[in-house]
């Protein structure tokens, strides 16, 4: 037991101390496109710009959001840029989406604003999701120079878009991810969100995303911003059209096709209330846990392992080991707790939610194996009400 500890202690402390040592280096490049120095407009800031600010097309997929998709179009419909369109496409939706859609698209066609497109998918073809369905051809009618994806629950300010466009053509970038802003309320969600960030941040390196050499790469639903030039060479939508992780993938394809990607904070730019309670962030995960793992058993059973071990082990190794054996795991720890520290300066989530961490851990490995249970039970997943076949989604991967 007394190498065990050493050991263990020294490869987690080594993995939590490496990791944060890289984001205090790394984090500071990502930019803040909150912050005054974007807060110009597009035309001044691109000098060889003379035919205007680039068109914009907003790509909203929705199914079964009467509850959030009114707010979240009239926002769109409010944003401070002179050209941009917006497409609503409402999913084969049972509740009252489809009609508030049109509600909200007839009230601004009263007011003079012709900016809101509603497409009506009744139906969903075979080998297609509905959400990359809905995407896919909403941009074959879109006019955009630039297409941005988001979903219909996420709220934007007025300024987001003109500054995430200045961002991109000063930087020259061919994909622009902007970070949303988490709306949390209980303390469930504090928690699982937290967790969540740590984890991402622990595997997906956001500094590293532009850097034409690393494989990071990295894709937010609430708002992947693509030129239509890239979409198209990568063969939008359509090769895309089986996968679950799709906003995370169409990153990937972009970064591996070697064209320019940059995600950026900005504040409360977009903001989005994910999950309602911790039961609400296992249930938003439930769907999608099993297609990180790639839809694969024994990749889930080693990240169960993994994830046991690296974020529970040092919680455990204080108390079990003696002496200077504690010295590792302190470290490990350490690391840990500056990583909340330094999500709390950004994300709101106060940084004594890392003595929560053990929970979070239990609960997250619970979701991953109740994911994977329920693709295996089902034979497949069931995502807002339709179901596709495992074999469908494995073999649609990319």
């Amino acid at each position: 037991m007394h190498y065990f500890h050493w050991i263990a202690g020294t490869i987690l402390a080594l993995a939590w101390f490496s990791r944060i040592v890289d984001a205090a280096i790394g984090m500071p490049s990502v930019a803040n496109i909150s912050k005054p120095e974007w807060d110009r407009n597009l035309v001044a800031a691109k000098d060889n710009l003379s035919s205007g600010n680039p068109r914009v097309s907003i790509i909203v997929p929705a199914r079964n959001e009467e509850k959030d998709i009114e707010q979240s179009l009239t926002r769109l419909l409010e944003l401070d840029y002179d050209n941009y369109e917006v497409i609503a496409v409402n999913d084969r939706s049972t509740d009252r989406t489809g009609e508030i859609m049109e509600r909200v698209a007839s009230k601004a066609i009263g007011e003079g604003n012709r900016l809101l497109r509603v497409i009506h998918h009744r139906d969903l073809p075979a080998g297609w999701l509905g959400k990359t369905h809905a995407m896919w051809t909403a941009t074959n009618e879109a006019k955009g120079d630039w297409l941005l994806f988001t979903d219909a629950d996420v709220q934007f300010k007025p300024d987001s878009v003109r500054r995430a466009l200045a961002y991109a053509e000063a930087e020259r970038a061919d994909h622009v991810v902007l970070f949303p802003q988490m709306i949390m309320k209980r303390p469930g969600e504090y928690m699982m969100i937290a967790f969540f960030q740590t984890m991402f941040v622990f595997g997906h390196r956001p500094w590293k995303v532009a850097d034409p050499k690393s494989k990071d790469h990295m894709g937010v639903g609430a708002f992947n911003l693509v030129r239509r030039s890239v979409y198209e060479a990568v063969g939008t939508y359509e090769a895309l059209r089986m996968e679950v992780l799709d906003d995370m993938k169409l990153g990937k394809v972009v970064k591996n096709a070697g064209f320019a990607q940059r995600n950026v904070f900005g504040g409360d730019l977009i903001s989005i209330r994910w999950a309602r309670g911790a039961r609400g962030v296992v249930d938003n995960l439930t769907k999608n846990f099993f297609a990180v793992l790639s839809f694969q058993w024994w990749r889930t059973v080693i990240s169960v392992l993994g994830l046991a071990f690296l974020n529970l082990m040092p919680f455990l190794g204080i108390w079990l080991a003696h002496g200077w054996e504690r010295l590792p795991y302190a470290i490990a720890l350490a690391s840990m707790f500056s990583i909340y520290v330094g999500m709390s300066w950004r994300s709101g989530v106060p940084a004594y939610y890392f003595l929560l961490h053990p929970v979070s851990t239990a609960l997250f490995i619970y979701t991953l194996l109740l994911s994977m249970f329920h693709a295996l039970w089902n034979d497949g997943i069931i995502w807002r009400g339709t179901r596709y076949p495992l074999e469908e989604l494995r073999k649609g991967m990319v």
